[in-house]
């Protein structure tokens, strides 16, 4: 309940505020306007370091590097193999094929060391089913170490339906086959969870295996990389797109947040035994990635962290049939991200059960969890309406030196927030693969930032608050894919 009741708070406080304690709104908009001043060019300086993180680890040769930087507390580089689960539900084979394709193509790495699971659910039906495993079957068998196919049954006790079902369905069956039974052993595999459309950097496993190698944390780690919808960034409505470039960016700066609390998220990497102890993705948890980390990180006594991989992952945005099918896409897919707000009782929760783990390392793990939720729901509010109401509903005010100035100084401090923000749309355009650039595609690009108030407002802060509203009146949240590109995802 406490996101929402935040939110809602944090909303209405102007309108009555203005009026009964006009220069208390006027100090709390102004606070807030300077820490928003402060996280956009917090978010500007690491995105332009991380660009250049990204280009390095673009040029390096990880098994070069690997050969020369070896120590004798490292796992060898082929002894290494790597669990790769694609959770899937009815999407076309060639939206499927995006993240095959990309398994196949990487590179300073033994693809016999690369084994797939195309995790399906039963609900798609026998003959979608059936059809997918007789293409992936006919054109990667030889590919991979092995390519694995499961099937999660329907309507299992105490599920919810969703990617978080599917593919701890898909790893206890790796473990159950693989390695119960010898095969491999847990201590030298990575697992990784990604979507149907996920389109992985050529070199990401081998920066995978140079990472997972040599950190004497492995156990204990999940590894991110920065995640940008660059595939479809064109095709899908403007509003879409202005949500995608600003998250593009402000990905790369928060997987190098200085206080290293950032989480895993979407498409991710840990050690196959950190996942194991943790029981795999909990069953009634819709929103799996954050999750699955608080998890390890509990059952791990807090020492469970992330590290960054500096080599973009690239998918699809939200899409649609038509233009305002994609809008609601996009609106349904914020809103389960946003669901994820229940992390906090969880979170607070086991904070308490496990008095182990030092007290300020549990409280700025929640602090983090609560952070990003207040903000969601309630930023757009106090940008916008927070610095013009208090002088608009008490003309009294107004009058006083400090009502006079109050819009002065916030449009001073929101108009100094444009030049971080332009800083974050050159990094963005500057990493996106040549077919997405262009004349005409950069002319779009730059007629859609006036819709910028509208397309934040509409396709972030709205379902955050819709979805936080539903948490705060004790309703449920059904799992719903999002349509990406010509399938569903």
């Amino acid at each position: 309940m406490i996101p929402g009741i935040f939110a809602w708070f944090v909303i209405i406080f102007p309108i009555w505020g203005s009026i009964l304690v006009p220069k208390l709104v006027a100090y709390f908009v102004l606070a807030f306007l300077v820490y928003w001043l402060y996280q956009s060019f917090k978010s500007a300086i690491l995105a332009i370091i991380g660009y250049f993180k990204i280009q390095n680890s673009k040029n390096t040769n990880w098994l070069e590097k690997f050969n020369d930087d070896f120590r004798a507390s490292w796992l060898h580089y082929r002894d290494i193999n790597h669990v790769i689960i694609i959770s899937s539900y009815k999407e076309p084979t060639d939206v499927i094929e995006m993240a095959f394709t990309s398994l196949a193509s990487q590179v300073d790495i033994d693809l016999k060391k690369i084994h797939v699971i195309l995790a399906q659910e039963a609900r798609a039906g026998e003959i979608n089913n059936q059809g997918t495993i007789n293409y992936f079957q006919k054109k990667y068998s030889q590919i991979f170490g092995s390519l694995i196919f499961t099937e999660h049954p329907s309507n299992l006790p105490g599920e919810i339906a969703g990617k978080h079902t599917n593919e701890a369905w898909a790893a206890r069956h790796f473990k159950k086959y693989f390695i119960d039974k010898k095969k491999y052993k847990i201590e030298n595999l990575t697992l990784t969870s990604c979507d149907v459309d996920t389109i992985f950097n050529p070199k990401y496993f081998s920066a995978l295996t140079y990472n997972f190698a040599a950190s004497p944390d492995r156990y204990f780690k999940f590894w991110q990389s920065p995640i940008f919808w660059h595939h479809n960034i064109n095709s899908v409505p403007a509003p879409i797109r202005i949500i995608g470039v600003m998250g593009n960016a402000i990905h790369i700066a928060n997987i190098q947040e200085p206080d290293g609390l950032f989480f895993n998220y979407s498409c991710y990497s840990s050690s196959f035994k950190l996942i194991d102890s943790a029981g795999y993705w909990d069953p009634d948890m819709i929103p799996e990635d954050w999750h699955i980390f608080l998890q390890t990180f509990f059952v791990t006594g807090g020492k469970t962290s992330v590290s960054p991989i500096f080599l973009p992952t690239i998918v699809d945005a939200p899409d649609g049939k038509n233009y305002f099918a994609a809008l609601k896409n996009r609106y349904n897919q914020c809103v389960r991200h946003a669901w994820g707000a229940i992390d906090i009782p969880y979170a607070i929760e086991q904070s308490r059960l496990h008095p182990e783990i030092p007290r300020l390392t549990r409280v700025l793990r929640v602090y983090k969890l609560i952070q990003t939720h207040f903000i969601w729901s309630s930023n757009w509010f106090i940008l916008t309406l927070g610095t013009s109401l208090p002088v608009a509903l008490n003309p009294h005010f107004f009058n006083t030196t400090f009502g006079y100035n109050l819009p002065r100084i916030s449009n001073i401090i929101l108009t100094i927030c444009l030049l971080p923000m332009t800083v974050l749309i050159v990094l963005d355009w500057k990493l996106r693969p040549p077919y997405q650039k262009g004349f005409w595609n950069f002319i779009k690009n730059i007629i859609q930032w006036p819709l910028m108030p509208l397309a934040t407002l509409a396709m972030s802060v709205l379902p955050g608050l819709h979805s936080h509203t539903r948490l705060l009146f004790g309703k449920r949240l059904e799992y719903k894919t999002t349509e990406k590109g010509s399938g569903v995802k």
